[in-house]
This record gives structure tokens, C-alpha cells and sequence, in this order.
């Protein structure tokens, strides 16, 4: 070894000091790794125990899946500490540590921290909840769930969008739940000629059979519109918001069936075309 420059008993202290580092480090380093597995279990644990918890209570889903967030996110925090400290860094400078890189985090997080107060703010004024559909950033689906910094919502078509919590609280949101009932809006056409009374007569009674349909307020039928084809009618009946769609879908096949059996015509595009011929020509 001596060749290379080494000496024999530079090498056996190194060797002994490699020794020294494994049996100082080794045991914390394995302590650390003990506390993390246990500690990875037990946060999990917790989270299955608060689940049940929050269910059994019946709390707001809303609220759960938040505090179960925020939970899960300082117990993580609350792991880390322990492994650091158990593998030796003192409380002081870890402290230190922590605050000054919290302090950058939270300059470079600045839109994360405005997603923990929307979503904060969310939770204390309700604007919705976990399963009310709404409209918010041109999206329009039902609220899936309200996680610390985002929410997620899953449209018709089973897309699931993500959304920051800091976007929903400070914009415009359309909640299409919040409310018991809803106004079913409905247009369609008769052909010019056709007698107003006669089809309003018809739809009422159409819309009347449908026990879906509230009573109070009753439905109406309004003449709207002369369109270029046709006379537009508007019809608005109320029914629970759960019926809205299944209403306004069977209903208006129903009313153009009635219009059918009462040789009420439903109008199409049409143009009157008017030929001159030159005079002598045909």
C-alpha cells in the first residue's frame, strides 16, 4: 500500500473510524427507519379511525375529507421532526432550520397558501358541498371531494377536474343542488296558422299528468317570440331538482306526441322562391 502513498496505519485508522461512524450512526440510522415505518402506519391508522369517526357522526363529507387533509399533513410534519431529532439534529437548530426554509417555502408556495384559505373558506360559508353539482371555471359536474389546497369535481362524461381552492373562493360559482326545487324551461315552435289557445291547451294538459310536475307554482305557457319559421312558445313548470332533467326530456317528447294527435304542425325551414320571366317568355 505504501505505493500508493498509504501507510498501513493510516489505513487501519481509517478503518477503525469507519467502525466508530457505523456503530455511532448505524443504531439511529435504523431507529430512524423503525420510527418511520411505524409512524407511516400509525398516520395511516389514524386516518381510517377519523373516517369512521367523521361517518358514524355524520359529518359533512366536506368537512371530513378537509380535516382529514390537514391531519395527514401535520402528522407528516410531526414524523419528520422525530426522525430528524432521533437521528441526532438538535431541537435548536432544527427549529432554525425549519423556520428559515418554511419561510422560503411559504414566499414560493404563495399560491398554495391562498388554496388553504379558499379552501378554509369554503368550509366556514358553504358555497357547496361533496356531491352538490355545480359551475365554477366553465367546468359543470358534481363536487367529488375538498382536499386542502384543491378540489376535485367530476363532470358528465367521468372526467375528473381539479381545481384550486383559491380560484373557487375569490370567483363565480353556480351550485345547481343548493335548492330543493328547480324551473323546468322548455321552447318549442308551432307552425304559423296553428291556433295559440289549442296548444297551450295541450301542453298544460301534458305537463298536468305528470305528478313530477308541482302544482304550486303551476305551470305556464307563454307566446314568445315570432320566429322566421314559427311561432315560439316558452313553457316553465317547477319540479324537485332531482326530476329536473327526467321531466323536461320525457315531457317534451310528450308534448310533441300530443301535437302529433292533434294535427298541430311542427314547423321546418322554409322559403317561398317567386320567378319573373322576361315579358314574351315563360
Amino acid at each position: 500500500m505504501e505505493e500508493y502513498g498509504i501507510d498501513l496505519k493510516t489505513l487501519d485508522l481509517i478503518k477503525q473510524q469507519a467502525v466508530d461512524l457505523a456503530f455511532k450512526v448505524g443504531p439511529k440510522l435504523i431507529l430512524g427507519v423503525i420510527i418511520y415505518l411505524i409512524g407511516r402506519y400509525l398516520i395511516g391508522l389514524v386516518q381510517k379511525i377519523m373516517g369512521k369517526a367523521f361517518e358514524k357522526s355524520e359529518v359533512d363529507p366536506s368537512l371530513a375529507t378537509f380535516l382529514k387533509s390537514f391531519a395527514k399533513a401535520i402528522l407528516w410534519i410531526l414524523l419528520l421532526i422525530s426522525i430528524a431529532t432521533t437521528m441526532g439534529v438538535e431541537m435548536t437548530s432544527f427549529v432554525a432550520i425549519l423556520g428559515a426554509a418554511g419561510l422560503a417555502v411559504g414566499l414560493a408556495l404563495q399560491g398554495s397558501l391562498s388554496n388553504f384559505a379558499g379552501g378554509v373558506l369554503i368550509l366556514m360559508f358553504k358555497p357547496f358541498k361533496v356531491g352538490d353539482t355545480v359551475e365554477a371555471q366553465g367546468t359543470t359536474g358534481e363536487v367529488e371531494s375538498i382536499d386542502i389546497l384543491y378540489t376535485k369535481i367530476k363532470n358528465f362524461d367521468n372526467k375528473l377536474v381539479t381545481l384550486p381552492n383559491g380560484i373557487l373562493a375569490n370567483n363565480l360559482i353556480i351550485n345547481y343542488s343548493e335548492k330543493s326545487t328547480r324551473r323546468v324551461d322548455m321552447k318549442v315552435g308551432i307552425a304559423y296558422g296553428t291556433d295559440i289557445k289549442k296548444a297551450r291547451k295541450i301542453i298544460l294538459e301534458v305537463l298536468n299528468k305528470d305528478e313530477r310536475v308541482h302544482k304550486e307554482p303551476e305551470p305556464v305557457v307563454h307566446f314568445n317570440n315570432f320566429g322566421e319559421n314559427s311561432l315560439d312558445l316558452t313553457i316553465r313548470s317547477w319540479a324537485n331538482t332531482e326530476d329536473l332533467w327526467p321531466v323536461y326530456w320525457e315531457n317534451l317528447e310528450a308534448i310533441k306526441e300530443a301535437f302529433e294527435s292533434n294535427n298541430i304542425g311542427v314547423p321546418h325551414p322554409q322559403r317561398d322562391v317567386y320567378h319573373f320571366y322576361p315579358e314574351g317568355q315563360k
